[in-house]
């Protein structure tokens, strides 16, 4: 029964996609999708994957995400619109259907195409930390994965966000981000790699299987850089202490060591963090208001 009705989400999928050739059809086909999604939130858990992965292959994926990610821009169900996004992060960063999505975003920073389309996902990734932290690593902008790290304050890191992170730190150990890993064997040069990684490091309680992930990993960074054929050994032979040293230096991402340029790293207009705090202000106030509601309904039971 399972297989059948698989198939039959499939061949409805396969006529709605030739439908939406048409941009005017394609632009209410997502919309469609994603007020499903909203009025069903069990549709998203249990078929969501299936559903955006088959659009994906059929409409091009960068096209589908592009457009999810404008419509939830400005959802104004933020509770909605932080699942689907968490969604739409982990399917980007675990379907084989969305690897030549991956491959552009990697290019972000010196390539035209990957610089817009993270612009695009980063808009609507403003609506969970840890969907934006998980962007920025999978694009390679470290340093300012940094700066959103830094900036959680303690609504951010609830139980939500620490399950979410558990997820991605497992991530960090699958292919998908094994070029990551392999960057770890030049600890001079990624540098705020290395700030991201530790800065996650101190947000996981040390009990969690998370930690102790991570910190097996960081104890396998070299305490050297293999730069140009030289060995080069770091600072007290600790990779953290390199990034201490550098702290005041005018790294504007990781390999780009130059002028200091405010917030344009690269090309990309990193100024846009304000536009991760104030919808994230959106969400912290939404959070006060339902506390505040429970505590006057208390008030009014116990009167």
């Amino acid at each position: 029964a399972f297989g059948f009705l698989h198939q039959v989400v499939l061949l409805v999928l396969d006529i709605h996609a030739c439908i939406a050739q048409d941009p005017l059809h394609f632009r209410q086909l997502v919309v469609f999708l994603v007020h499903n999604f909203r009025i069903d939130h069990s549709l998203l858990e249990r078929r969501g994957a299936l559903i955006i992965r088959r659009l994906c292959v059929l409409l091009d994926a960068e096209r589908v995400y592009r457009e999810l990610s404008t419509i939830l821009e400005g959802e104004a169900d933020l509770d909605f619109a932080c699942v689907m996004v968490q969604a739409l992060n982990l399917i980007l960063l675990t379907s084989s259907e969305l690897s030549e999505l991956r491959e552009l975003l990697k290019q972000s920073l010196v390539n035209a195409a990957g610089k817009d389309l993270f612009v695009s996902l980063y808009a609507s990734w403003c609506h969970s930390p840890m969907a934006i932290i998980s962007l920025c690593l999978l694009a390679q902008t470290y340093q300012h994965a940094c700066a959103v790290i830094q900036s959680l304050v303690e609504e951010d890191i609830n139980a939500k966000f620490l399950v979410q992170l558990d997820k991605l730190i497992r991530l960090l150990e699958t292919p998908v981000f094994a070029y990551l890993r392999l960057q770890l064997l030049e600890p001079r040069q990624y540098i705020w790699l290395l700030k991201a990684l530790y800065g996650l490091l101190m947000l996981l309680p040390q009990q969690s299987s998370a930690f102790k992930v991570l910190r097996r990993r960081l104890k396998t960074v070299p305490s050297y850089s293999f730069d140009g054929g030289n060995l080069k050994r770091a600072a007290s032979g600790n990779p953290y202490s390199q990034i201490l040293h550098h702290s005041g230096s005018q790294i504007t991402e990781d390999g780009d060591i130059d002028q200091d340029n405010g917030n344009l790293q690269n090309g990309i207009n990193f100024a846009s963090l304000q536009q991760f705090k104030q919808m994230q202000q959106q969400h912290h106030m939404l959070s006060k208001s339902r506390a505040q509601s429970r505590n006057s309904s208390t008030l009014f039971l116990k009167v």
